[in-house]
Protein backbone atom coordinates (compact mmCIF):
# COMPACT_ATOMS: atom_id res chain seq x y z
CA UNK A 1 0.00 0.00 0.00
CA UNK A 2 1.60 3.30 -1.04
CA UNK A 3 2.25 5.89 1.64
CA UNK A 4 0.05 8.97 1.48
CA UNK A 5 2.59 11.02 3.39
CA UNK A 6 4.60 13.45 1.28
CA UNK A 7 8.34 12.66 1.09
CA UNK A 8 9.26 15.95 2.79
CA UNK A 9 6.92 15.11 5.68
CA UNK A 10 8.40 11.64 5.91
CA UNK A 11 11.93 13.15 6.04
CA UNK A 12 10.85 15.56 8.75
CA UNK A 13 9.54 12.60 10.72
CA UNK A 14 12.88 10.85 10.37
CA UNK A 15 14.71 14.01 11.47
CA UNK A 16 12.44 14.32 14.48
CA UNK A 17 13.09 10.67 15.34
CA UNK A 18 16.87 11.14 15.10
CA UNK A 19 16.62 14.38 17.08
CA UNK A 20 14.68 12.63 19.83
CA UNK A 21 17.21 9.79 19.88
CA UNK A 22 20.13 12.24 20.10
CA UNK A 23 18.44 14.13 22.92
CA UNK A 24 17.62 10.93 24.81
CA UNK A 25 21.20 9.70 24.35
CA UNK A 26 22.55 13.01 25.65
CA UNK A 27 20.20 12.87 28.63
CA UNK A 28 21.31 9.31 29.45
CA UNK A 29 24.94 10.45 29.37
CA UNK A 30 24.11 13.37 31.65
CA UNK A 31 22.44 11.06 34.18
CA UNK A 32 25.39 8.68 34.05
CA UNK A 33 27.75 11.61 34.54
CA UNK A 34 25.79 12.88 37.50
CA UNK A 35 26.12 9.46 39.13
CA UNK A 36 29.86 9.22 38.56
CA UNK A 37 30.57 12.93 39.16
CA UNK A 38 33.61 15.09 38.47
CA UNK A 39 35.07 15.36 35.00
CA UNK A 40 32.74 12.71 33.63
CA UNK A 41 29.75 14.83 34.64
CA UNK A 42 31.17 17.77 32.70
CA UNK A 43 31.80 15.57 29.65
CA UNK A 44 28.29 14.16 29.94
CA UNK A 45 26.80 17.65 30.11
CA UNK A 46 28.80 18.64 27.03
CA UNK A 47 27.62 15.51 25.21
CA UNK A 48 24.02 16.23 26.15
CA UNK A 49 24.36 19.81 24.95
CA UNK A 50 25.89 18.59 21.68
CA UNK A 51 22.97 16.19 21.25
CA UNK A 52 20.49 18.99 21.76
CA UNK A 53 22.34 21.27 19.32
CA UNK A 54 22.47 18.51 16.69
CA UNK A 55 18.78 17.77 17.21
CA UNK A 56 17.94 21.45 16.80
CA UNK A 57 19.85 21.57 13.53
CA UNK A 58 17.77 18.72 12.10
CA UNK A 59 14.36 20.11 12.97
CA UNK A 60 13.22 22.72 10.44
CA UNK A 61 12.44 26.12 11.90
CA UNK A 62 13.85 25.48 15.39
CA UNK A 63 16.84 27.78 14.92
CA UNK A 64 14.66 30.61 13.63
CA UNK A 65 12.25 30.19 16.54
CA UNK A 66 14.92 30.04 19.25
CA UNK A 67 16.84 32.99 17.83
CA UNK A 68 13.75 35.12 17.26
CA UNK A 69 14.45 38.49 18.94
CA UNK A 70 11.27 38.23 21.02
CA UNK A 71 12.24 34.78 22.31
CA UNK A 72 15.88 35.71 22.98
CA UNK A 73 14.80 39.00 24.62
CA UNK A 74 12.50 37.14 27.00
CA UNK A 75 15.28 34.61 27.69
CA UNK A 76 17.77 37.41 28.38
CA UNK A 77 15.32 39.08 30.79
CA UNK A 78 14.55 35.79 32.55
CA UNK A 79 18.27 34.99 32.88
CA UNK A 80 18.93 38.46 34.32
CA UNK A 81 16.14 38.06 36.89
CA UNK A 82 17.48 34.62 37.82
CA UNK A 83 21.02 36.01 38.15
CA UNK A 84 19.85 38.89 40.35
CA UNK A 85 17.79 36.60 42.59
CA UNK A 86 20.57 33.97 42.82
CA UNK A 87 23.24 36.59 43.47
CA UNK A 88 21.05 38.70 45.73
CA UNK A 89 20.21 35.78 47.99
CA UNK A 90 23.71 34.28 48.10
CA UNK A 91 25.62 37.57 47.96
CA UNK A 92 23.67 39.31 50.66
CA UNK A 93 22.20 41.86 48.26
CA UNK A 94 25.44 43.66 47.31
CA UNK A 95 24.45 44.79 43.82
CA UNK A 96 26.16 47.59 41.88
CA UNK A 97 25.66 48.89 38.36
CA UNK A 98 28.97 48.96 36.54
CA UNK A 99 29.53 49.51 32.84
CA UNK A 100 25.91 48.63 32.07
CA UNK A 101 25.96 45.42 34.08
CA UNK A 102 24.62 44.42 37.47
CA UNK A 103 27.67 43.32 39.47
CA UNK A 104 26.69 41.17 42.42
CA UNK A 105 29.52 40.56 44.88
CA UNK A 106 29.96 38.60 48.08
CA UNK A 107 28.92 35.22 46.73
CA UNK A 108 30.57 32.03 47.98
CA UNK A 109 33.06 30.51 45.50
CA UNK A 110 30.81 27.50 44.76
CA UNK A 111 28.02 29.80 43.47
CA UNK A 112 29.82 30.85 40.27
CA UNK A 113 32.42 29.57 37.82
CA UNK A 114 36.10 30.50 37.94
CA UNK A 115 36.38 34.25 38.77
CA UNK A 116 32.73 34.99 38.15
CA UNK A 117 29.77 34.14 35.94
CA UNK A 118 27.54 36.30 33.77
CA UNK A 119 23.86 35.37 33.75
CA UNK A 120 21.94 37.72 31.49
CA UNK A 121 23.01 41.22 32.54
CA UNK A 122 24.14 40.09 36.01
CA UNK A 123 27.76 39.29 36.85
CA UNK A 124 28.05 37.02 39.91
CA UNK A 125 31.34 37.03 41.80
CA UNK A 126 32.93 37.33 45.23
CA UNK A 127 34.68 40.68 44.70
CA UNK A 128 34.66 43.78 42.51
CA UNK A 129 36.33 42.81 39.22
CA UNK A 130 38.95 44.87 37.34
CA UNK A 131 37.98 46.79 34.19
CA UNK A 132 39.49 44.20 31.83
CA UNK A 133 37.28 41.48 33.32
CA UNK A 134 34.24 43.74 32.94
CA UNK A 135 35.08 44.19 29.24
CA UNK A 136 35.11 40.40 28.91
CA UNK A 137 31.86 39.99 30.84
CA UNK A 138 30.07 42.69 28.80
CA UNK A 139 30.66 40.53 25.71
CA UNK A 140 29.06 37.59 27.55
CA UNK A 141 26.13 39.87 28.39
CA UNK A 142 25.70 40.59 24.67
CA UNK A 143 25.92 36.86 23.94
CA UNK A 144 23.06 36.33 26.41
CA UNK A 145 21.12 39.11 24.67
CA UNK A 146 21.67 37.49 21.26
CA UNK A 147 21.04 33.83 22.20
CA UNK A 148 18.75 34.12 25.24
CA UNK A 149 18.21 30.91 27.19
CA UNK A 150 19.85 28.87 24.42
CA UNK A 151 23.26 30.25 25.45
CA UNK A 152 23.94 27.77 28.30
CA UNK A 153 23.36 24.83 25.94
CA UNK A 154 25.49 26.37 23.18
CA UNK A 155 28.21 27.26 25.70
CA UNK A 156 28.35 23.70 27.02
CA UNK A 157 28.38 22.32 23.47
CA UNK A 158 31.36 24.60 22.69
CA UNK A 159 33.32 22.82 25.45
CA UNK A 160 34.69 23.85 28.83
CA UNK A 161 38.22 24.51 27.53
CA UNK A 162 38.25 28.32 27.25
CA UNK A 163 41.04 28.24 24.66
CA UNK A 164 38.67 26.37 22.30
CA UNK A 165 35.30 27.71 23.45
CA UNK A 166 34.07 30.17 20.82
CA UNK A 167 32.18 32.24 23.41
CA UNK A 168 35.27 32.75 25.56
CA UNK A 169 37.42 33.51 22.51
CA UNK A 170 34.87 36.09 21.32
CA UNK A 171 34.80 37.68 24.80
CA UNK A 172 38.60 37.95 24.81
CA UNK A 173 40.83 35.40 26.45
CA UNK A 174 43.31 37.99 27.74
CA UNK A 175 40.60 40.17 29.31
CA UNK A 176 39.04 37.05 30.80
CA UNK A 177 42.33 36.17 32.50
CA UNK A 178 42.87 32.94 30.61
CA UNK A 179 46.48 33.93 29.77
Amino acid sequence: MPSEVAPSTRNTGRRLGRAAADTAHGARLAVLGARVGGKLAVRAAEAAANGVVQAGRRIPGVRDLLLNPLVTGLGFAAATVFGVVWGGVLGGGRIRVRNGMLVITGLPAWAFGRGGTTVGAAFLTDRIPPDRVMRHERVHKEQWRHYGMVLPVLYLAAGRDPLRNRFEIEAGLRDGGYF
